[in-house]
């Protein structure tokens, strides 16, 4: 202790103990004392997590990244459905170029924020601040101070910015950096498209290929996992995964947390729709069902409700008119929500405008529309949905058909307001059946699975628009005998002869000639029940048709009894199409004059009644017979003709037998050109109807290096093989009389 005199105060000035920082001892202070203490070096933010080890067919799209922001920096946004690899993309093209921003590598998983209550744009701001050293009672109240702050403090070194799942452009905005060159890399299910005035690059993420999802799969797996289930059983297991990363990853991780789990029991188990979802699990986490449903829960009501019933829809693709018809609402407001939808990146457009799922999010939203709607609600969805796609099917029938006979009523059915919307012309039509011709079908199998024997055995029946014109025979089958087994469920025997006759014209191009007959007997039977006397006409007409290519002399007599139903009916295009056949029977029995002379009456009643169609078929056959009868330039212009009339009316199969023809006849001219030129053109038709002719003419073509191959197999005059039951026009599709028009 120290005395500083009589009068003064005595100061006692003693320290003892340990120090670990400044220490100041003094006495009196007189003023302010101000310290001034060294601030500690803050750690470069590195805040992005690393990239997956196993990552494979992201190279183009960090390419593109590369290329967009370059050495000026940029925004880009990487847009996608759930699980199918944004934020490992991005993470991956981070890990590539760290050490390019010395400023700092931020990430914000705004997810997380959601998750949290209060969570926002500014508490994402005030995260980034914080790794920059600011406490949080500096950090201001508002959001616009916030992200000034955060552009002051970055504006002299290049920065990244990593922002995971977005939900609004504001997220974006509020982070873009202050340095130049500084990098924002957002991840979204949106694309917000609103960010392309901030100049940002829009990135949308498709599933891996097939190729690159096994190449995953391998890696994740090893070669020796893979090889024990044998050939195809890894493809089938990818693309039951459908190329999303989640779902190959949790299909890996169970195969190799799980080694005696044989690889096949796997695939199986991922083919059935039924068990996919739990299929796909770690563990008691079912991850790949949990990724979409967090999508899904962030839908507005009636969004999420048209979600849920659009699982239900049959085949892959629908429009707004289908989504309306599902959800029972108008047009507009199910686009509006499809907008949602596409939004949320749960639904995807088509190149030709129709929305589909992806597999996964179709089992999915099934998925959900079991849990929340009870079966009256899903079964009226799926109702709606059937009688929406047979309204259709039935306007189009109308469109390419015209007035042909027709045992339903869905045509009759049709009010003013469809009548409205219906097609502009046939070809439209046409397309459209082409087009919708999965869900059509998938309709029709919903339709048989809750036993609507009606709407079975209608769509059956409209979609003959299509099969008779785009021959696609399997389908055709297929669709016949449905049709034909629910018409006898529904006690309809004319409906039943109908599309019994109707099926007997695929097996015959099927070369399944036991089975068509007897469906045709069956026909001629239940035809005859129903009374109906035009229906009567044209069994026996479809019954011609097969005895043309097993017994051509009984073909006219059956044709013989045809025509007089058909004349009883006063129906005149039945009676030009029994001249049109009796015809062709004519002359594949030798009467050549008098198959000429019938054919063309036929054509001239074909041309009275404006059908095209037939009449080029009429053609076709007078061509044949001018062959036989030796003139043959009036054959090939006859011929000619009916090409270009059958093209117009989009009748390629028949167009296909009539360019067998033109090139036997040029084969006959020593003409190897347009030999290989028609029958090229013949070719390309059946393969893409999956005709059996297709290989037959493709080991032609093969075989003709040295010039054109014999015809192998003797003709008939109009193009068609003889009874000897080989393909051709005259045995194959003769059938087109009362399924076209007013038969």
């Amino acid at each position: 202790m120290r005395d500083n005199g009589s009068d003064a105060e005595r100061v006692r000035n003693e320290f003892s103990g340990t120090a670990h920082g400044l220490v100041i001892q003094t006495g009196v202070i007189e003023g302010d004392v101000r310290f001034e203490l060294p601030r500690p070096e803050l750690p470069v933010p590195r805040q992005v997590p690393a990239g997956s080890a196993q990552f494979v067919n992201r190279e183009p799209v960090l390419a593109e990244i590369d290329g967009w922001v370059g050495d000026g920096g940029g925004l880009a946004v990487l847009s996608g459905l759930p699980g199918v690899g944004k934020s490992a993309t991005v993470r991956r093209w981070a890990q590539e170029e760290r050490g390019r921003f010395p400023g700092g590598e931020f990430y914000i998983d705004f997810a997380e924020l959601r998750a949290q209550a209060g969570g926002d744009v500014s508490a994402g701001v005030s995260r980034c601040l914080r790794a920059l050293g600011v406490e949080d009672r500096y950090l201001p109240d508002t959001l616009g101070e916030l992200t000034g702050m955060l552009r002051s403090l970055t504006a002299d070194k290049r920065v990244l910015m990593v922002l995971d799942d977005v939900t609004e452009p504001a997220q974006v905005r509020a982070l873009v950096p202050g340095a130049p060159g500084s990098v924002v890399l957002a991840t979204s299910q949106s694309m917000l498209g609103e960010l392309l005035d901030d100049g940002a690059r829009l990135m949308p993420l498709e599933p891996l290929s097939a190729e690159h999802g096994l190449q995953l799969l391998r890696r994740l797996c090893g070669e020796e996992r893979i090889a024990e289930g044998g050939e195809g059983t890894a493809e089938r297991i990818v693309a039951s995964c459908g190329g999303l990363p989640v779902a190959l990853h949790v299909a890996a991780a169970r195969l190799v947390m799980h080694p005696r789990l044989p690889v096949a029991a796997l695939a199986d188990e991922l083919a059935d729709d039924r068990r996919r979802l739990d299929a796909l699990r770690r563990g008691g986490e079912r991850t790949v069902s949990a990724v979409f449903g967090v999508a899904y829960a962030g839908l507005p009501a009636p969004a999420a409700r048209l979600y849920r019933l659009l699982g239900l829809h049959p085949g892959r693709h629908w429009d707004a008119g289908s989504a309306a018809a599902a959800a029972g609402t108008t047009i507009a407001h199910a686009a509006e929500q499809l907008d949602v939808l596409e939004t949320a990146s749960l639904v995807a457009v088509t190149p030709d405008g129709r929305y589909e799922f992806h597999d996964l999010v179709r089992l999915h939203a099934r998925e959900q529309a079991a849990q929340e709607d009870d079966e009256a609600e899903r079964t009226a969805a799926v109702a709606r949905i059937v009688d929406h796609l047979l309204t259709r099917a039935a306007q189009a029938d109308l469109a390419v058909m015209g007035r042909r006979m027709r045992i339903g009523s869905y045509t009759d059915r049709l009010g003013e307001s469809d009548r409205a919307t219906a097609f502009a012309g046939r070809q439209e039509a046409l397309d459209w059946l082409d087009a919708w011709r999965g869900e059509l079908l998938s309709a029709q199998q919903t339709a048989a699975d809750h036993g609507w024997h009606r709407r079975v055995w209608e769509l059956a029946e409209a979609l003959t628009a299509l099969f008779l014109n785009r021959r696609y025979l399997n389908d055709w089958v297929r669709s016949g005998d449905l049709g034909a087994r629910h018409a006898a469920a529904d006690g309809n025997p004319a409906a039943e002869a109908r599309l019994r006759t109707l099926l007997s014209r695929p097996l015959m191009d099927r070369d399944e000639l036991r089975r068509a007959r007897r469906e045709l007997e069956t026909a001629v039977a239940r035809a005859d029940e129903s009374g109906h006397t035009l229906l009567r006409a044209s069994v026996r007409e479809f019954q011609g048709r097969y005895w043309d290519r097993c017994d051509p002399a009984r073909a006219v007599t059956t044709y013989e009894e045809a025509m007089v139903f058909y004349r009883a009916a006063g129906d005149e295009r039945g009676i030009a199409i029994g001249r049109y056949f009796m015809g062709c029977a004519q002359h594949a029995v030798g009467r050549t004059e008098a198959a000429r002379a019938t054919l063309e009456d036929a054509y001239d009643g074909f041309m009275a009644i404006d059908d095209r169609r037939m009449g080029a078929r009429a053609l076709a056959a007078i061509g044949g017979v001018l062959r036989d009868l030796g003139q043959r330039a009036e054959a090939v212009a006859a011929l000619e003709e009916a090409v270009t009339m059958l093209r117009e009316r989009g009748a390629a199969h028949y167009e296909a037998q009539v360019c067998e023809t033109l090139a036997e006849l040029a084969e006959e001219r020593g003409d190897h050109e347009r030999w290989r030129l028609h029958l090229t053109r013949a070719l390309e038709i059946y393969e893409a109807g999956g005709g059996p002719r297709a290989v037959e003419l493709r080991r032609r073509l093969t075989g003709a290096a040295n010039g054109p191959n014999d015809a192998n197999g003797s003709k008939c005059a109009d193009g068609s093989q003889g009874a000897d039951g080989a393909d051709g026009l005259n045995g194959v599709d003769g059938a087109d009389g009362a399924a076209t028009g007013g038969a």
